[in-house]
């Protein structure tokens, strides 16, 4: 098996299970360890994995987003509720931001209905979904495309967003800590803020989850949005920090 082939293959069996060890995938793929080694090297320096002791994993952590494709199936269906909480702010004849996350994601699958519609978006899987769509006035927003959070961020991004007005925008975000959004990726974070700037409003999409865990970046407050989207009830502590700092919560469903 070809080297690049190998690393697929151990990509897709981290993305299945999560986590693996070196003697797992030298076993399975019938290669030495220090082999599984250097695939794992490569692997974490294009930031699709990360090495744990005696292995990998693909789950976050608090300097590590996980791959796109991985996010897609965690708390897949909490995150079904949030995306058609989040179609139900929307009007017939808006202008529509949705970001990479998984969550944004979902929500195009509900915007048909809501035709006729603009939406701008980085997030490949939204483009592929709704090109092509009568009634829907696709923007893709360029830039330098990420394969690991399947969209497109940089300068070219940026300026295209400092271009554009939206009447609404739906963000997502790798933590919560407190009151405020975290992202593990500051080129991330900064093509959601430029997000937050072109839109009238704005609304977090998170699922439960991401509260209390760390990422590297703060992205904003809590309170910069119009309403945070989640999937269940929060516990009474932290729901009672989020409204103190003026933030509006919402449990989907």
């Amino acid at each position: 098996m070809k080297s690049d082939d190998r690393r697929d293959g151990i990509m897709q069996w981290l993305l299945a299970e999560g986590q693996a060890s070196v003697d797992d995938l030298a076993l399975r793929f019938a290669v030495s360890k220090m082999t599984i080694h250097r695939d794992l090297d490569e692997l974490e320096q294009s930031g699709f994995l990360r090495k744990v002791r005696g292995g990998a994993t693909v789950q976050s952590s608090a300097r590590f987003e996980s791959d796109y494709r991985y996010r897609q199936k965690v708390a897949a269906e909490e995150k079904e509720r949030i995306a058609r909480a989040a179609a139900g702010l929307i009007e017939p004849g808006q202008t529509v931001i949705l970001d990479d996350g998984s969550t944004s994601g979902r929500v195009a699958a509900h915007l048909l209905d809501l035709k006729p519609l603009t939406v701008i978006t980085n997030n490949l899987g939204v483009i592929s979904a709704l090109a092509g769509e009568t009634g829907v006035n696709l923007i893709a927003l360029g830039g330098q495309y990420s394969k690991k959070f399947n969209g497109f961020f940089g300068l070219v991004t940026d300026a295209a967003l400092a271009s554009l007005s939206a009447d609404i925008a739906f963000l997502t975000a790798s933590a919560i800590q407190g009151a405020a959004a975290f992202h593990q990726e500051q080129e991330v974070v900064v093509t959601k803020r430029a997000m937050m700037q072109s839109a009238e409003r704005s609304f977090l999409l998170v699922d439960r989850g991401k509260f209390d865990k760390r990422a590297l970046h703060l992205f904003t407050p809590l309170s910069a949005f119009a309403g945070v989207l989640t999937g269940g009830a929060l516990e009474p502590e932290r729901a009672r920090v989020i409204t103190e700092s003026g933030a509006w919560v919402s449990v989907a469903g």
